[in-house]
């Protein structure tokens, strides 16, 4: 957590430095932020490493009523913070932050607790129906923003905790059919999304509309080659890639050190996700195991989707790379999970195994 907090630190600095600088008048303005969330991170990570996991079982509908309270307060005036046509940070005036991965934390929690109480209920419908509700009614808010990213991830986070949690498969097939639906649905009533996805086809066929900034992408991993063009040493981060220190920060990292380098990264978030897959097998009771496989199925499933969407896999959009891209919210939810997932470890010493049981 440590080593990928400060690689990001570096290429969100290296990303953001050329930009702020003509935006703010500060080079350093992102990194700022970025070391404001690491700081503010690690004192959550501290507090939830200490605090028994099992506590967030009891503040379960707290963590929902006011993650739903914070989606909604997006939309009232003068609380919420619209940018780039998206209605998706809350400002307090002194810092902003993004209610929606506050929400993706609140539900791993929900949705454990609830498919931890009993196996046999998981297998019928009613017994998973709780889930889709919440799950539900945390996608509609924060579709409305508009904010597809997160929805997606949240959706197919619902899935991850209802397979582990013991979903049968003829439940997963009747769902298929309307959520496939409703994703046509969502791309064709707005029209940027639509664009977005005939420009993912070929995107070099609309390199000076939708398919710029996945060309841009493209561009400076290319330029990366093998070993890439030295750190700081990116052209792309002259404002050719938008959001070079966000949602496209891997691009960043794929020019300046190459496929060794972005290999590497990739590494490090493989060997993250098996250590608290591990700590998910060795938990000593459901709730553990599927608090922990929650907070690795989140993790896996944003370094995947971002990833896939830099390199041109998936059709663009916006979603932080754990850890490394810029924001200061995205920084202390994913260390406060990593604290959840240190507890369970500390609690699992010396008791027997969920699995054992």
């Amino acid at each position: 957590m440590i080593f990928l907090s400060g690689i990001g630190c570096i290429f969100v600095y290296s990303a953001s430095s050329y930009s702020a600088g003509i935006t703010y008048g500060d080079d350093l303005f992102f990194l700022k932020k970025q070391l404001f969330g690491i700081g503010v991170g690690i004192v959550c990570y501290i507090v939830f490493s200490l605090i028994n996991y099992h506590f967030l079982q009891k503040a379960r509908w707290w963590l929902f009523g006011v993650s739903v309270i914070l989606l909604a307060a997006v939309f009232v005036p003068g609380i919420g913070l619209t940018n780039y046509g998206a209605t998706r940070w809350i400002n307090l005036r002194v810092i902003t932050f993004q209610p929606s991965e506050i929400a993706k934390f609140a539900f791993i929690v929900l949705s454990a607790s609830i498919l931890s109480k009993s196996a046999e209920k998981v297998k019928s419908f009613k017994g998973i129906l709780p889930v889709l509700v919440i799950g539900a009614i945390y996608c509609v808010l924060i579709i409305l923003e508009p904010n597809m990213s997160i929805t997606i991830c949240m959706a197919l986070l619902v899935v991850v905790m209802l397979f582990v949690g013991g979903a049968r498969l003829k439940h997963f097939a009747m769902l298929s059919v309307p959520a496939v639906a409703l994703v046509v649905l969502l791309i064709l009533i707005e029209p940027y999304r639509l664009k977005r996805l005939i420009a993912f086809a070929d995107p070099f066929a609309a390199k000076q509309d939708e398919g710029f900034q996945l060309v841009q992408s493209l561009l400076g991993i290319s330029l990366g080659g093998m070993f890439g063009s030295g750190i700081f040493n990116s052209r792309q981060k002259y404002l050719f890639l938008p959001f070079a220190e966000s949602d496209f920060i891997f691009s960043v990292i794929a020019e300046e050190t190459g496929f060794a380098g972005s290999l590497f990264i990739i590494i490090l978030f493989v060997l993250m996700f098996l250590c608290i897959m591990k700590v998910a097998r060795n938990a000593p009771d459901k709730f553990g195991f599927l608090l922990a496989t929650g907070i690795g199925a989140l993790i896996i499933i944003q370094v995947i989707l971002n990833i896939a969407v830099v390199t041109g896999l998936v059709p663009p959009t916006g979603l932080p790379l754990p850890f490394i891209s810029a924001g200061s919210t995205s920084l202390m939810v994913f260390m406060s999970l990593i604290g959840i997932v240190q507890n369970i470890h500390k609690n699992s010493a010396n008791s027997v195994t969920f699995f054992e049981k």
